[in-house]
């Protein structure tokens, strides 16, 4: 697979990484089984980075990841990520950006990884509570003990990639982004390349719909978070399958998948771009890895773009919204 950088410090990662999340966290329940095969092709296959979070069980998703790569350690780019207050019986309660919090999750996250230094560690979402200077500090402190090689942060803007690239060089920025996603071109995108910092769109399948895996909400469990989702309810999603159509007649002609086809869009939007679609099963797992050799057109291209403006519904609902920067 073709590698790229993200940032300017060093890290090369394949093209195409694995977000972990789905094996044990929003979707309902997982199979570890399958999980841990799908996580060993993935690396078969040439993917490096792998995807996980503190918050994803909380823990038992950083646990799987450990679990998984106990033997292929040198194979693989680990990202985590921290930020949320987390209270015994898993209980989340808010963001904490606080340095405290930064080394006690980094300690966490370590433990459960069952390695001695994470490659990428994000902030997952700005604290306003706290000074940015004062949580990259944190974050920095723990590169210079070698417990971190690259830091990382997600759903910010500009200003705050300033001021935190101003602290400690950030090596990637991680927002949502996609064909029916595409709310960071405007400001976040081009602040984050002007400043050298890499783009790890996570969602750049829309949580399944654009592969066309599922048609709405209504077909999945009750504990799946999806249900959260605007675009995914029962009045938005019908009027969205016109985006997974188009998807569909571009893949056709190609004899791929409407997930293929998403993909190699969010590739195509830059070098510097590394999406890390989420699955749990091995065979959409390899339909993901082969978009990065799907070549589309420079019309199919301009056709797709136009496809952001027909969605119907929001990315969030108000509440998740809130803990997003634009």
């Amino acid at each position: 697979m073709e590698h790229r950088a993200l940032g300017t410090q060093g890290l090369h990662v394949g093209a195409i990484g694995l977000g972990c999340m789905g094996m044990s966290h929003g979707y309902g329940g997982g199979d570890e089984a399958e999980s841990m095969a799908t996580i060993h092709r993935a690396i078969d296959r040439g993917v490096t980075m792998l995807d996980t979070a503190e918050m994803y069980g909380p823990y038992t998703n950083e646990e799987l990841v450990g679990r998984a790569i106990r033997d292929r350690r040198a194979s693989v780019v680990v990202a985590t990520k921290f930020g949320y207050q987390i209270v015994q019986g898993g209980n989340r309660l808010g963001l904490d950006g606080t340095p405290a919090n930064a080394k006690r999750a980094a300690e966490g996250s370590l433990r459960r990884l069952q390695t001695e230094v994470i490659d990428l560690y994000y902030l997952h979402r700005k604290d306003p509570a706290v000074p940015i200077e004062e949580t990259v500090g944190a974050m920095a402190e723990l590169v210079a003990e070698g417990k971190v090689r690259y830091l990382g942060l997600s759903e910010v803007n500009g200003e705050t990639m300033r001021r935190a690239q101003a602290v400690h060089p950030i090596s990637a920025l991680q927002s949502e982004y996609s064909v029916w996603e595409r709310g960071i071109e405007a400001t976040v995108l081009p602040a984050a390349r002007a400043l050298g910092i890499g783009f790890v769109p996570f969602s750049p399948l829309g949580r399944g719909f654009l592969a066309g895996s599922i048609t709405g909400a209504g077909e999945l469990p009750a504990t799946d978070f999806r249900h959260h989702i605007p675009r995914l309810n029962s009045e938005n999603a019908p009027k969205n399958a016109r985006i997974v159509a188009a998807l569909k007649a571009i893949g056709d002609r190609h004899g791929v998948a409407p997930s293929q086809v998403a993909l190699a869009w969010v590739l195509a939007q830059g070098t510097d771009i590394v999406p890390i679609p989420g699955t749990t099963r091995r065979a959409h797992l390899d339909q993901n890895v082969n978009a990065a050799g799907l070549c589309l057109a420079d019309q199919e291209l301009l056709s797709l773009n136009g496809l952001a403006a027909q969605v119907s519904g929001d990315r969030y609902t108000p509440q998740m919204a809130s803990m997003v920067e634009r």
